[in-house]
């Protein structure tokens, strides 16, 4: 391991790391607004087809006989992005009740050893749901609902969002790998360590300071 290179990430000034990782940040974002945004259109859709439903139903006794299938391939497909929202945002859950305890090093390897293992994971799922996929223009399989949906239509989708996520998994364990070898230990741990609870009381702070200027904002 390179201790020159952990002790030259931790003397330098605020900001200098990040505009050497600038393209990489701005990338993530990207990939990340992108996801979100997905995400926020597949259950504003849902809650449009829910509302129509509703009122068809109370106003003139029609039903559409399809909100809450829909509403099954809403949350398949909205789980499956929800898990590449989540290892880009660190929210996947970490038991770390002695994590902060360990040296730097034992820290370092099981950060690198958890964005293996959850690469791993994310292949093997996207591997399994393949065979469903298979399986499904085997058979030509329908959904038993009165629109007789041809399931690869929402399996495809579903399917998308799994190989989405072994993606993105696949290219954090790649990034966490370098920095293991290359000896970036400081690095490692910031990028890859499980949030603290300082961490998300400060983007709780931050996220109530931009809605109270943005409601101070408005007119």
């Amino acid at each position: 391991m390179n201790t020159a290179l952990d002790r030259d990430e931790l003397l330098a000034p605020p900001g200098a790391g990040a505009a050497a990782g600038a393209p990489a940040a701005s990338f993530k974002d990207h990939v990340e607004t992108v996801l979100a945004s997905v995400f926020g259109m597949i259950f504003l859709g849902l809650a449009l087809v829910v509302t129509v439903e509703t009122l068809s139903r109370k106003l003139f006794n029609v039903s559409l006989q399809g909100a809450d299938e829909l509403g099954g391939y809403a949350l398949a497909v909205g789980s499956t992005l929800a898990f590449s929202l989540a290892l880009m945002g660190r929210a996947h859950i970490r038991v770390d009740v002695f994590h902060e305890l360990l040296p730097r090093r034992v820290q370092a390897f099981m950060n690198w050893f958890a964005a293996l293992s959850l690469a791993a994971f994310g292949v093997f799922i996207a591997w399994v749901a393949f065979k469903v996929i298979g399986d499904t223009l085997q058979y030509r399989s329908t959904a038993q609902t009165p629109w007789a949906t041809p399931l690869i239509i929402p399996q495809s989708v579903w399917y998308a969002g799994l190989v989405i996520f072994a993606l993105v998994a696949g290219g954090y364990a790649l990034r966490a790998t370098g920095l293991l070898f290359a000896g970036r230990i400081a690095t490692l741990n910031t990028d890859f360590h499980p949030r603290s609870a300082k961490e998300e009381l400060k983007e709780e702070l931050d996220d109530l300071a931009q809605r109270q200027a943005a409601e101070g904002g408005q007119p």
